[in-house]
C-alpha cells in the first residue's frame, strides 16, 4: 500500500509492505481464530475478487502462503475450528471466513451493520469476503469463556465495529490483538490518525483504550506492523 496513507510525511510515491497475520488460540472449551487473512485466490487473483480495491491494496504473497496452509502444517483442518472472530469486515482479515463452515463467526453488531450498508463496497466490504457462517454479534466487552482468558474489546474508529482480543496466556502472559486499531507501531507513538480512517475521534479514543491496557503489562501485537511481525514467533514457534 502507499505509505502516506498511514504516515502523512512519507512520500507520495512511497510504498510501504504490510504482513496480513491470523492467529490461533487453543483453549480448552475451543479453538479460535482471530482473523483469517486474505483469500487464497487474491495472490493470482486480485482483480477479479477485490474489483477496484486491488488497485489500493495490492497482494504480493504466493499462492500457497494463506491461512489454510498454515494451519495444515499445524495439523488443523477447517472443521477443527470452533469459533473465528473478525476484527472487522476488511477482505485482508475476513478472506478465509468462507472455509470455516463449521464455527461460529463473532463480529461487533455496528461492523455487520456497517457491512450491510447500501454503499458498504465503496467503504472496504465485500460480501464474497465476509457474509459466510453463523455470525453472532458483541456490543461490549465479552469474555468468551468466562475465565478472563480471552476477552474481546471493542476498538471503534477504524471502522465503526473494529474489535481487538485480550489474550492471556499460562507462560508467556498478556497480549493485546489489535488489529487496524493501530496497523503500525508509529500511529499510535505519533498519535496519528492513519488516512483509512472511518472515524478519527473514536480511533483516539481507542488509542486511549488500548494504552491503558498496555500500560497494564499486555503486549501489543499490531495489525500489519513489518519490523514487530519479523520479531515474533510464528506457526509452530508458538507463544504458550
Amino acid at each position: 500500500m502507499r505509505k502516506n496513507i498511514y504516515l502523512p510525511d512519507a512520500a507520495r510515491e512511497e510504498t510501504i509492505e504490510l504482513p496480513v497475520p491470523s492467529f490461533l488460540i487453543r483453549h480448552p472449551h475451543g479453538n479460535v481464530l482471530f482473523d483469517t487473512g486474505c483469500h487464497p485466490s487474491v495472490a493470482e487473483h486480485a482483480d477479479e475478487r477485490w474489483g477496484g480495491m486491488a488497485k489500493f491494496m495490492r497482494p504480493i504473497f504466493a499462492a500457497e502462503d494463506n491461512l489454510l496452509t498454515a494451519l495444515h502444517q499445524l495439523g488443523f483442518q477447517p472443521n477443527d475450528i470452533d469459533v473465528v472472530i473478525s476484527s472487522h469486515f476488511h477482505p485482508d482479515h475476513c478472506g478465509c471466513n468462507a472455509f470455516f463452515r463449521r464455527a461460529t463467526i463473532l463480529c461487533h453488531a455496528k461492523e455487520l451493520e456497517a457491512a450491510q450498508k447500501p454503499e458498504a463496497e465503496q467503504a472496504g466490504y465485500l460480501e464474497i469476503e465476509w457474509k459466510h457462517g453463523k455470525i453472532e454479534t458483541i456490543r461490549k466487552d465479552r469474555d468468551l469463556f468466562g475465565d478472563d482468558k480471552l476477552i474481546l474489546i471493542p476498538l471503534p474508529g477504524h471502522t465503526p465495529g473494529t474489535t481487538g482480543a485480550l489474550v492471556t496466556l499460562d507462560r508467556s502472559g498478556r497480549f493485546l490483538l489489535a488489529s487496524d486499531a493501530v496497523s503500525l507501531r508509529e500511529t499510535l507513538d505519533r498519535d496519528i490518525v492513519p488516512r483509512n480512517t472511518w472515524n478519527a475521534d473514536l480511533l483516539r479514543k481507542s488509542f486511549a483504550e488500548i494504552r491503558r491496557i498496555e500500560a497494564n503489562g499486555a503486549t501489543l501485537i499490531c495489525g500489519h506492523d513489518a519490523a514487530q511481525w519479523a520479531s515474533l514467533k510464528k506457526g509452530a514457534d508458538a507463544y504458550e
